[in-house]
């Protein structure tokens, strides 16, 4: 077998190792994760994700090495926005705080499984079909202008279809079971809202998935490439959920910086056939604009401060 066929099983099992230690070595008791922890887990998951980086550059060249990058800032960045509606799911259902960590662990492991079948035939289809990639990059487009003018409208889960639907069950327990996803109860087999929870977070990761799947299919046509972005950002999303919950409302022009990335990406792909945009400046734009928003969103906090004082 050659390099190239060790490549996705390879890469795969190298995934299941991390969460395989992450889960039953790191944390194979529900506790509280500190901060300072948080940050010295996405630390490492950075470090992880631009030595991958190095390899891709070292060995698959400077353009796919530029792709990766691009597709795990883009994803790293609309997370941003998927870490603010989770927040709102886990208050609004009262998650217990040692349990929270467990229920983004198994919503990861379906956020990858979801990706993989999502990219490999979306890879195969914009590479037949120029109209989809046009078709994705008009949906790219349209979603960032909805980001832009939607405004901050609050995301109420009790209001979720899924979520009614499992309520009306009646097999849901009113309380927690620990960090039980599943009870018994007089020999029948109960959801625990812990259950519910995990539900709703993985379609709240199947609606993000719309936006960030197609704005890195825009950026390349190797499916590996897109998968490797999509896990490496996908893996310290736990971490990073617990350093920045409480402060992403700090960050109130990040919104318009993805608005501007999904809109550069969208225009990216739609004129593809006529305008080729190298892979080194497609990466430079998106780390620019989504660089600004977050400078002016800190500088915009600190004139804030000011003004009250």
């Amino acid at each position: 077998m050659t390099l190239h066929d060790w490549l996705w099983p390879g890469f795969l099992a190298f995934v299941a190792i991390i969460l395989f230690v992450d889960l039953f070595v790191l944390h194979r008791r529900d506790h509280v994760i500190s901060t300072s922890g948080a940050c010295r887990t996405v630390g490492a998951y950075v470090g992880l994700a631009m030595l991958f980086a190095a390899g891709v550059f070292a060995f698959a060249g400077a353009d796919r090495g530029a792709e990766f990058l691009t597709g795990y800032l883009i994803e790293q960045a609309l997370s941003l926005d998927n870490i603010f509606v989770i927040a709102l799911i886990f208050t609004y259902f009262k998650v217990p705080a040692e349990a929270q960590y467990r229920v983004l662990f198994y919503g990861i492991v379906g956020a990858i499984v979801m990706r993989l079948s999502l990219i490999v035939p979306g890879v195969k289809l914009v590479d037949q079909f120029h109209v989809v990639a046009m078709a994705l990059g008009g949906l790219l487009i349209f979603s960032g202008f909805k980001m832009m003018t939607s405004g901050d409208d609050m995301v109420d889960p009790g209001e979720s279809f899924a979520v009614k639907l499992l309520m009306r069950t009646g097999r849901v327990t009113p309380e927690y079971d620990g960090a039980k996803f599943l009870t018994r109860r007089n020999g029948l087999l109960y959801m625990t809202p812990l259950f519910v929870v995990l539900v709703t977070v993985e379609i709240t990761d199947l609606v993000f998935a719309v936006d960030s799947i197609p704005a890195v299919l825009a950026v390349s046509n190797d499916a590996f490439i897109v998968f490797s972005s999509n896990v490496f950002a996908i893996l310290g999303l736990r971490a990073l959920f617990f350093v920045l919950s409480g402060m992403l409302r700090t960050f109130r022009h990040l919104k318009t910086g993805l608005s501007l990335v999904l809109v550069f990406i969208g225009l990216k792909m739609l004129f593809a056939q006529y305008i080729e945009i190298p892979s080194m400046v497609a990466l430079g734009v998106t780390a620019l604009i989504i660089g600004a928003s977050v400078v002016a969103s800190i500088l915009h906090r600190e004139e804030s401060s000011e003004t009250e004082r």
